[in-house]
């Protein structure tokens, strides 16, 4: 009896040549290993005319997500946040082929495609969980009116760029402190690269479980950038006082509005992110590489590095 056909999502940024041409090459090679591409509605009908997609199955509508054994992904960042909202929900875990610029999130370059999808075709890989925000937003009279989850960071802005919001932040069922700001990031591990980095915050390596929370340009003393517990949810009140209306950004991918009074409410999400790897789990490597620190004069430690 033969076994079932292997369903790999291919998410490919489709908008540039090299990742259409590179969508082209790793569908080739899945059918050629006998493996079936899935594409998502969208990623079809941008891709349509552009590279052949004869017996390429579409997510949702003839393969169901539970069918997804792994997503390769084929572009930047952006791109594998993307792919980690379409196998939200699933168990498929996320491969980036980095296509963009730094492509911090993914596990191989341009130049190692073939490899990868080698190696994902001989299940020669591993699966590395990922901690993930679960997002809710209160009225206030304390009703949920929005939820989300997000990978990186869950932001609370000022909608208007001459207004400032005013925001008190809260910490464990605890208020800490309240002031003026630009607005508040919660990232977590994976995040902290990203979007908490350039605000000032810390690198939180990723087997470190915690959530950074970083004001933006705050009008206070402490106001400094926090590491908190995954266990300890945070809030961010928007407090009534605010003149203007703020802004909630889940990964920059989902947005709700945050009128004067809303609550939004952070705490570490029952679903992780799960995320292929091919390679040692060395994240110092990855920090000097990606943002090409300078490591020259390096000795090395004498001997072998305890465990």
């Amino acid at each position: 009896m033969s076994s079932p056909v292997r369903n790999i999502l291919v998410v490919a940024h489709a908008r540039r040549d090299d990742t259409v041409a590179a969508a082209a090459r790793v569908i080739a090679l899945l059918t050629g290993a006998g493996a079936r591409a899935v594409l998502s509605p969208d990623d079809r009908q941008d891709l349509e005319g552009a590279i052949p997609l004869d017996g390429v199955g579409t997510l949702g509508i003839d393969i169901p997500l539970d069918d997804i054994e792994l997503a390769i992904v084929l572009g930047g960042d952006g791109t594998i946040l993307r792919a980690a909202e379409l196998v939200r929900g699933g168990t498929a875990p996320v491969l980036g082929i980095n296509m963009g610029h730094v492509g911090f999130l993914a596990e191989s370059e341009r130049d190692d495609m073939d490899d990868a999808v080698r190696r994902v075709i001989e299940r020669a890989y591993r699966v590395e969980e990922r901690l993930a925000l679960s997002v809710r937003v209160k009225d206030s009279a304390d009703a949920v009116i929005y939820e989300t989850w997000a990978l990186n960071e869950a932001t609370v802005e000022k909608a208007s760029r001459e207004r400032m919001l005013e925001v008190v932040i809260e910490v464990d069922g605890r208020p800490l402190s309240s002031f003026g700001c630009d607005g508040v990031v919660v990232a977590t591990p994976t995040g902290s690269t990203a979007y908490n980095f350039s605000a000032g915050g810390p690198i939180i390596w990723p087997s470190v479980e915690a959530m950074a929370v970083v004001p933006l340009s705050a009008h206070a003393l402490f106001a400094r950038p926090l590491v908190v517990g995954p266990e300890a949810p945070i809030a961010i009140e928007v407090l009534e006082r605010t003149s203007g209306t703020g802004i909630l950004w889940a990964d920059g991918r989902r947005s709700h509005e945050l009128p004067p009074g809303a609550r939004v409410v952070v705490r570490r999400s029952t679903t992780p992110v799960r995320l292929a790897r091919l390679h040692p789990p060395a994240f110092t490597d990855r920090l000097v590489r990606k943002f090409r620190l300078p490591v020259a004069g390096w000795r090395g430690p004498a001997g072998p590095v305890s465990p």
